[in-house]
């Protein structure tokens, strides 16, 4: 009795420990999902920015007629680093999608894989954010200039109208972007969660 006793403890120590659970239905669907939205938004968010040219006539101080003066977004470093930023957020989210898409086909989702696509998310995010915010400042001073420094506002119905627009839109994506890493980040942190063994 006590040697068929050692036989089977010794069979379930050697054993090998039983795989990971897969990720909870759904999860791996709802994340190719938020990556292809992240692609559009980056993609949208770049064009949109790019392409809110304009030139205007503008009345310069010490110039007796209007001088014609362009708007674009290369003119600004933080519209710059804006596109910068989401071009490099959109090639992302295509590799981001080819590895989830190599979790869903998998026989067994990879803990390390979901680890590293949350970490990423997180710097990502942080990049996109940054970049938002760099954005949104300036546009913001466009919008409505500042008067306790003497910034008057270029954004109005009748000078830059259609440039400004271009960054609002872009801004407004922008912060979708934003919004859909947030929820990458949650959604493949509650994953690496519900797939740690339960003591």
């Amino acid at each position: 009795m006590a040697s068929t006793t050692t036989e089977y403890q010794k069979q379930e120590a050697a054993a090998p420990p039983a795989p990971p659970p897969p990720a909870p239905f759904g999860f791996s669907g709802v994340d190719v999902f938020l990556r292809f939205l992240l692609l559009a938004a980056a993609i949208v968010a770049v064009v949109v920015m790019v392409t809110g040219k304009e030139t205007e006539l503008v009345q310069v101080a010490g110039v007796p007629f209007p001088v014609s003066l362009p708007a674009k977004f290369n003119y600004s470093p933080a519209f710059i680093y804006f596109v910068a930023a989401f071009s490099t957020a959109g090639l992302y989210a295509i590799i981001t999608i080819l590895a989830s898409l190599s979790l869903i086909r998998g026989p067994v989702a990879s803990t390390k894989l979901f680890l590293v696509l949350a970490a990423n998310d997180a710097i990502m995010l942080g990049i996109v954010a940054s970049a938002t915010g760099a954005a949104a400042a300036v546009g913001y001073l466009g919008f409505k200039g500042n008067s306790h420094v003497g910034w008057v506002k270029v954004c109005h119905p009748h000078m830059y109208s259609k440039y400004c627009r271009h960054v609002g839109g872009s801004l407004g994506v922008a912060l979708f972007a934003s919004i859909l890493l947030v929820i990458l980040v949650i959604l493949n942190t509650t994953s690496l969660y519900l797939r740690m063994p339960k003591y």
